[in-house]
């Protein structure tokens, strides 16, 4: 066992495709079936199960890919730490955030520290921002870009980096009459027009205590993950949704939509960077943390 076949086999565990794990590690199909056949042979234990069509993770698998995630962690520690130059940084860190984050935020991030640290990669992830900080905690990522909870889970450490309106945003063309295009006037109006929230996070706590501080009993159209698919289907008129703001500067369907002026105004939500504590002590995990002083 050595570093290059955990990396090979943490490429498979999270594709859970031979083929697209063979073109992330630059390798042929056959050299990285013979890798993976090779390691279970020295576990012996099966860490894939494996058909003509689907690869899934086993049990045991699931347990050795914490070892190997772990394990790949202290050898860059190690690697960068023996080496001793901190102007010379190398390996990979993960990181999760939403596909507006990863243009709107990240972007610019990635630019200076490509500059500063040319020798770090950055593995990203992109989905539902509600899930950021359970990847983080799982382990999973060691750095995301989401919104701020109410409170914060022991262990974690975060960073702002900017904060944004939440908004709700209506179709700019009435299609449907229960679809309104100005804002509702009482908590009966309200109560008739179809909500496109999202499933879970920050926004839809703030949404669900402007409802209750309002007395108005919701009628929920849709339940959706990530906020640029609230937009959409608002442009496409089948509800008034709640999205951050900054989702709606980036969005390429904002002339498709309008923004309601409602009042009470909904609390707006601070962005910025997790991680755990711990993954602090990691250099490589440091020095993309303090880009943001």
């Amino acid at each position: 066992m050595n570093i290059r076949t955990l990396k090979h086999f943490m490429a498979l565990a999270e594709m859970l495709h031979f083929g697209r794990a063979s073109d992330a590690c630059n390798i042929s199909l056959s050299a990285l079936s013979r890798n993976i056949r090779q390691l279970e042979e020295e576990l012996d234990a099966t860490l894939f199960n494996r058909d003509n069509r689907t690869v899934a993770l086993t049990s045991e698998g699931q347990k050795f890919q914490h070892y190997a995630r772990e394990t790949i962690v202290q050898w860059e520690l190690i690697r960068n730490e023996l080496a001793g130059n901190a102007d010379q940084l190398r390996g990979e860190i993960s990181m999760y955030c939403s596909v507006t984050a990863s243009y709107s935020i990240l972007f610019e991030l990635l630019n200076r520290f490509r500059h500063d640290h040319p020798e770090i990669d950055i593995k990203l992830h992109t989905g539902d921002p509600n899930h950021a900080i359970a990847q983080i905690l799982a382990g999973e990522e060691d750095l995301a870009i989401a919104a701020l909870p109410r409170t914060l889970p022991r262990g974690l450490a975060f960073k702002p980096i900017t904060t944004s309106p939440l908004l709700f945003i209506a179709p700019a063309q009435q299609r449907d009459p229960d679809v309104p295009t100005t804002p509702p006037t009482s908590a009966q109006q309200w109560a008739q027009v179809p909500m496109i929230l999202s499933e879970g996070g920050v926004a839809r706590k703030g949404i669900d205590a402007w409802f209750r501080q309002m007395g108005i009993n919701p009628r929920i159209y849709a339940q959706v993950a990530g906020n640029e698919a609230i937009v959409s289907m608002v442009s496409l008129g089948l509800g008034v949704g709640v999205v951050p703001k900054i989702v709606l500067d980036h969005s390429p369907l904002a002339d498709r939509i309008r923004i309601l002026k409602v009042e009470p105004e909904l609390e707006p939500y601070e962005v910025g960077l997790f991680t755990l504590k711990k993954n602090l002590k990691n250099p490589l995990v440091d020095a993309f943390w303090s880009l943001l002083n």
